[in-house]
């Protein structure tokens, strides 16, 4: 049975995807000075970003808000006009 989450905003979207698309539009410089994390900082790169961003629960809830305020004009986090 596929469980719908109409709540969640990031439902169906991968946590490769969210760190690749946010590289793409930040560059890795630009993702290390918007969060501090020396996954982003010290020889970059997807694979261990996301090893360090499955282990960190903080770090990913930044990572992911990150994405919904670049990337959904519907989020909470988007700034307004």
């Amino acid at each position: 049975m596929k469980t719908q989450q109409p709540n969640n905003p990031l439902h169906g979207i991968t946590l490769e995807k969210v760190v690749t698309d946010l590289v793409e539009h930040y560059d890795w410089s630009g993702l290390a000075d918007r969060i501090n994390i020396n996954c982003f900082k010290s020889d970059p790169s997807v694979k261990s970003s996301l090893k360090f961003l499955r282990k960190t629960p903080w770090a990913r809830e930044k990572v992911e808000k990150l994405y919904l305020s670049t990337f959904n004009d519907a989020s909470p986090w988007s700034k307004s006009s």
